[in-house]
């Protein structure tokens, strides 16, 4: 009898690593030999931990488990069927993360299985011309928020001329809502250095790094294992694959400031400076890390690069909506029903995946809003709904799709609170590099402090601020963080009036 319990770290601060103790000990009890695997999560977190037992029909789900319940799973108790089956699987369009929760992420041999390596080997076939427009063929733009076109950025750290080239994974993944970095690097670790290979010989470098976050212990563990298989395995180091290309790579582990989130400043946390900005002009492409030319992208979109090269570039970009080419990981949170992950290609209405796919607020109440894109993006109304999930939909809202992290919120939520909330985030997190950040946050949470004592003039101030930013002049809010206060006081400009109203 073989069972699966994911190893992940949501289900583990769920209790998956107390159900597979609960399990080892029924079985032992009953007599029963039972082999257990550690298996990624599939994404449905309000099923954590999903234990799944194999079966000549399937892999069935029981779920959520928990270590007075395990019995049920010897006794043919109430499952929730074919996890394959299930109606959040068979809705997606699984293409980055395919193999998420249905291998073990340290087994070379299953991820081979799985169609691991297919991408790479064809890659290795390919000139350095031909790699990088099959790159750029795609429409692959950069997952991590800015959405830049991925071939392009490869492009130009190949022309560029230099004695040593880096690929430099950001997976510092800051931003609230988001959980798909994780995911894959727990769940799937080799996709992502299998497209870290494949960048290193379309651009010709030789050397990879991971930055990590300081809060993602497990993801830093399986990373750091899997590199060491790899290595073993001949897919990393002086002659990957047999092929005469040389890339490895290694995994360095930020101390956790939001800011080393933004690429100039992974770069400096990452030589051991302080986590700072840097002025740009130059490049990272051109002058990144060490000086060097530097490819720096975030983990889904190098984990998405080897499905590009095995299915194809224009299998890949037959799915999505205008420029938005592909799929995208929706990462739904916040006050949600069924909180997860869900890959699908670009254009799926914004209500149907508050509604539909999350299933309303978790508290039952009317959704009052969703904020996409991070602690400093936009607040979205149910009035906006409609609004395809795309980039250049989203920006033509004041919106941002970032790192495509949902949050939802009821009708209970207070949006001034919340609103300040960002503007606070950014005064605390800012590295002081900038002055709209510097002053102007500090002096954006000050404003809204005014509103909320009863200021009518901080209100007119706020509103004058706003349209600044939306006739495109220089933001003195601070960064990013108009879009959060723009958005609400849009949405609900009686929220700011009202407290005002109230104090006088």
């Amino acid at each position: 009898m073989k069972i699966w319990v994911p190893m992940d770290s949501a289900a583990k601060a769920l209790g998956a690593d107390e159900v597979v103790a609960a399990i080892h000990a029924e079985a032992r009890a009953r007599g029963l030999d039972v082999e257990i695997a550690r298996n990624g999560t599939r994404g449905m977190i309000w099923l954590e931990p999903l234990v799944e037992v194999e079966t000549d029909a399937g892999r069935v789900g029981y779920g959520p488990m928990t270590p007075g319940e395990v019995s049920a799973i010897f006794d043919g108790g109430s499952s929730l069927g074919l996890v394959e089956e299930l109606d959040w699987m068979m809705r997606q369009t699984r293409l980055t993360f395919q193999r998420c929760g249905v291998i073990d992420p340290l087994s070379l041999v299953q991820y081979e299985a799985h169609g691991g390596l297919a991408g790479l080997r064809r890659a290795i076939d390919m000139s350095q011309d031909d790699l990088i427009d099959e790159v750029k063929l795609s429409g692959l733009r950069g997952r991590g928020g800015a959405g830049f076109p991925t071939g392009i950025k490869w492009d130009t750290v190949r022309l560029a001329h230099a004695d040593r080239k880096y690929i430099v994974c950001n997976a510092d993944e800051g931003d609230s809502g988001t959980f798909a970095d994780r995911m894959i690097m727990e769940g799937d670790p080799f996709c992502l250095i299998e497209g870290m290979s494949i960048a290193g010989i379309g651009c010709g470098a030789v050397q990879g790094y991971v930055y990590l976050r300081s809060e993602y212990p497990d993801a830093i563990a399986v990373m750091r294992r899997a590199i060491e298989l790899a290595r073993e395995a001949g897919i990393l180091g002086e002659n990957v694959l047999g092929s005469g290309h040389a890339f490895d790579m290694e995994v360095r582990v930020g101390a956790g400031a939001y800011v080393c989130g933004e690429e100039t400043s992974l770069l400096n946390s990452l030589e051991g400076k302080r986590g700072v900005v840097r002025a740009k002009p130059p490049l990272p492409a051109l002058e990144g890390a060490f000086g060097k030319p530097t490819v720096v992208n975030n983990v889904i979109s190098l984990a998405t690069v080897p499905v590009i090269f095995e299915k194809g570039a224009e299998h890949y970009a037959d799915f999505g909506l205008g420029r938005s080419k592909g799929t995208i990981p929706l990462q739904i949170a916040g006050n949600v029903a069924r909180g997860g992950l869900f890959e699908t290609a670009f254009g799926m209405p914004l209500g149907e995946i508050v509604n539909d796919l999350g299933g309303g607020t978790a508290s039952g109440r009317p959704v009052k809003a969703v904020q996409v894109g991070g602690p400093l993006g936009a607040y979205l109304g149910t009035s906006q709904f409609d609004l395809p999930f795309g980039y250049e939909e989203f920006s033509g809202q004041d919106a941002l799709i970032g790192h495509a992290g949902l949050v939802v919120f009821d009708d209970s939520a207070d949006m001034l609170g919340m609103a300040r909330f960002a503007m606070e985030f950014c005064a605390v997190e800012s590295c002081g590099k900038c002055t709209p950040c510097r002053i102007g946050a500090v002096r954006g949470v000050e404003t809204l402090d005014r509103i909320r004592a009863g200021d009518g003039a901080a209100v007119e101030l706020l509103t004058d601020l706003c349209d600044t930013m939306e006739s495109g002049s220089l933001c003195a809010l601070g960064g990013f963080t108009p879009y959060p206060v723009m958005s609400a006081l849009k949405l609900f400009p009686e929220e700011f009036g009202a407290v005002r109203e109230a104090a006088e």
